[in-house]
This record gives C-alpha cells, structure tokens and sequence, in this order.
C-alpha cells in the first residue's frame, strides 16, 4: 500500500508539481489549498505524513498543525515555509511539528525527508526491542507512548527516537553532531535548535520522575542521567 501525504499548499503552481513530482515517487497525495479544508481532509483520512506550508489562507499552518496535534500526536508533519528568521522555524516545532524545508526547495530534499520519516516508522514496527524502561517510565516505540503506572503519554515520532538515543547512552554524553546526524540527517545551525526544542519537550514528558534529567552539557551534547 502506498504511503499516504496530506500536502497543503495554496500555491496553485507549486501544489501541482510537488504533487505530480511525490505522485511519480509512488507516494498517494491528499492536496488542499487551504487550512480549514486540509483539517476537515485530515478528519476523514489516515494519513501517513503532514507537509504544511505555513502562509496559508483560512487557517494558517501553525494553526493547522495544532488542530491536528489535538487528533493525532503520532503523524509526522513538515513545514513548508518561506520564512528564513530562526524564531519563524522554532515556532513550527515547538507546537509539535517535527521538521521543516525552507521555500524554494528540491523535490529531492523533500522525497529524502518524507523517506526518513516513513523508513522510522517502519523501522520501530519491526524492531523486537520496541519497549524500555527509565525511572518509572515504561517506554513503548511502536505505540510512541511514555507509560507509568497511572498515566500515559503520546510522544512524536521525533520525540521517541531522540529519547531511544538518550536511553540508550544513559549516563553517557550524547554528542550534539551525533544526534544531528543519526535524527536528522546533518549538523547545522537551525537542525541544533530544532533539536533543543526537541530537548525541552522530552524534559516536560520525564519531569515526573525526579530522578531523571536532561543535562546540557555546554558546547558538547547531552546527558540522560538516572539518580539512584
């Protein structure tokens, strides 16, 4: 079964090629216009993964995404977005989106993302190491939730493989390039502060458990620590 795409883009031109080009890829594209139109489109289908554009009319992106987190916790969503101030791009992925392509852009570099995404959730499907422990944490990475006993949460695709990372190499520095390179492809100004918000979620979801923490190492990376 081919993968399934909700592509938002008001953009008539654009939203044509891009979706002929992911068509050709084999991928199934949902194109909207617009974001009230897309929410309604997201409600009706399953999809496999999320391509906002962000100056949208209607319902912008971010909204979008929003709305969307509120269904659905799990699908991966890109922004598309033609803004290049970091404070634009940090927005998107604070309100839960997990990467972005900044406009003009390949059809390469968007297919090599959409890839990534995909090969992970497969990947987390098949692996027979899909549950670990920390603290009182139960994690689940086929389900993408942060279990204990009396409550559960539903994490990010991006969330779960950047704490699988961290668990891991508990106790151990995680290096920020080495995170950069496994999650996201490649180590870069706007990537490492994507990351930090990545960070910050994952502190949010453990702070329950106050014998686990996220130490920055300055300049160097990261550290899962587990108290005794």
């Amino acid at each position: 079964m081919n993968s399934k795409i909700l592509y938002v883009e008001d953009d008539p031109t654009l939203g044509f090629v891009t979706t002929d080009n992911l068509r050709e890829e084999g991928y199934e594209v949902l194109l909207e216009k617009d974001g009230k139109s897309a929410l309604k489109r997201f409600k009706k289908e399953i999809v496999d993964i999320c391509i906002l554009d962000i100056m949208l009319p209607e319902m912008d992106g971010f909204e979008l995404a929003e709305n969307i987190r509120k269904l659905n916790s799990q699908v991966p969503i890109i922004f598309l977005t033609a803004k290049s101030l970091k404070e634009d791009k940090l927005v998107g992925l604070t309100i839960g989106g997990d990467d972005y392509i900044t406009k003009p852009f390949s059809i390469e570099e968007l297919v090599l993302k959409i890839q990534v995404f995909l090969r992970r959730k497969y990947i987390h499907n098949e692996e027979d190491e899909t549950h670990l422990k920390i603290g009182h944490f139960k994690v689940d990475f086929r389900n993408l939730s942060l279990i204990t006993n009396d409550s559960e949460q539903v994490m990010t695709q991006k969330e779960a493989d950047l704490l699988k990372e961290l668990i891991k190499n508990k106790n151990q520095i995680l290096k920020r390039e080495q995170i950069l390179e496994k999650l996201w492809g490649k180590n870069d100004y706007f990537l490492g502060r994507s990351m930090d918000v990545f960070i910050s979620r994952l502190r949010k979801h453990l702070k329950s458990d106050k014998r686990l923490k996220i130490e920055n190492v300055h300049g160097v990376g990261f550290r899962l620590v587990e108290e005794a």
